[in-house]
């Protein structure tokens, strides 16, 4: 009996003390004129519920408290808005304090000079670099063939077998993204580079808590690894002063005296940077168009008829072409409906650089993040 008598005394006194935790921290927090919402447990928030629920905390938070909440989330307090028309007035007005802000976990694995931490004349530099890969010569002439080269080669051994969709289309998002940056070197590169970046991808979506064992410690190693891979990719290209027609290849050229030269440090971000932003949306909207296609067998059919008509066009080995796909009306309407229900972008991310006043509320610096969803 009193054994029992300290057990449930044991467990009173840990009751009350997590509840008095809650409530200093959320205390801490309650500041007048900021929107209501729940900031969950100290360090932590409520960044547990949110991985785990994805798209339905949010809604479940907005059924709570409206559209305009409060909560704490990756590390840091944020303010989460899922009203359109705020959301469009966040949007438009950098100039006015609401500038990309990012979970600190994904600021600190894909590095500082990724165009997602820089912002002003920096910002407009490496979106330069970067839009400059994706010109239109560069789809004609570089990015369409390694594509349609790389795709043949990689569904070559598909038929009779059973294939894990998710797995291979996360492999297919990856080693497609590093053809594309280092064509002559990803095959010799990518094994060591593929699980590397996998856990590099778990550690920005993590708390920047730097434990053993823990996703940012084991992403942020990742980073690591992968910066001695990419260096030593660039000091051998550097000293073989070949000239290599793709995307690192452009990165590094410094014969064009209207272009921003990089440094390393800055072409090694940049190429993390157009790894991770393809990564996850590619592969996980090629997994569900796979599985929609399969839902909707008149839809696949169709598809099929498109293709065919196009194929028989071709020889065999011929690759596909800029008009090829500008005939593919239908193909680009299963696209543009796989991208509008497969979203994985749960929304976009602000900061706010000073005291401002949104939708009738105070916003004040303290919450740094936004969180814009509609």
């Amino acid at each position: 009996m009193g054994v029992l008598m300290v057990i449930v005394g044991m467990f009173v006194m840990v009751l009350c003390m997590c509840t008095a935790v809650l409530r200093w921290n959320e205390m801490r927090y309650r500041k007048k004129g900021l929107p209501p919402g729940t900031m969950g447990w100290p360090v932590f928030g409520e960044t547990t519920e949110f991985l785990k629920q994805g798209p339905n905390f949010m809604k479940n938070q907005r059924a709570r408290y409206g559209s305009f909440f409060k909560s704490h989330i990756l590390g840091c307090p944020t303010v989460v808005s899922m009203d359109p028309e705020l959301n469009r007035y966040i949007l438009m007005n950098e100039a006015k304090g609401l500038v990309p802000g990012y979970p600190q976990s994904m600021l600190d694995i894909l590095g500082k000079c990724n165009i997602a931490a820089v912002h002003g004349s920096t910002h407009k530099q490496m979106r330069g670099a970067l839009l400059a890969l994706i010109s239109p010569t560069m789809i004609r002439q570089q990015l369409l063939p390694k594509i349609d080269e790389f795709m043949r080669a990689f569904l070559s051994n598909w038929d009779n077998q059973v294939i894990n969709i998710q797995d291979r289309t996360k492999e297919m998002a990856f080693l497609s993204s590093l053809k594309q940056i280092a064509s002559a070197e990803s095959s010799s590169v990518a094994q060591q580079f593929m699980p590397e970046f996998f856990k590099l991808v778990l550690g920005t979506l993590s708390l920047p808590i730097d434990l053993p064992g823990t996703n940012y410690r084991r992403g942020f190693q990742a980073r690591q690894n992968i910066l001695k891979i990419l260096g030593q990719l660039i000091e051998k290209r550097r000293d073989s002063e070949e000239s290599h027609k793709d995307m690192l290849g452009y990165l590094m050229r410094n014969d064009d005296n209207n272009r921003h030269k990089l440094s390393d440090d800055e072409i090694i971000d940049q190429i993390i940077t157009i790894l991770y932003s393809g990564y996850e949306t590619v592969s996980t909207t090629s997994m569900m168009a796979v599985k929609y296609l399969h839902d909707h067998p008149t839809v696949l059919e169709e598809l099929r008829k498109e293709h065919r008509g196009i194929r028989e066009r071709k020889r065999a080995d011929e690759p596909i072409e800029c008009n090829d796909l500008k005939s593919m009306r239908f193909t680009r309407a299963v696209i543009f409906e796989t991208s509008r229900l497969a979203t994985i972008v749960n929304g976009v991310l602000r900061k706010t650089t000073q005291d401002m006043e949104l939708n009738g509320e105070l916003n004040i610096k303290i919450f740094k993040k936004w969180i814009c969803d509609s």
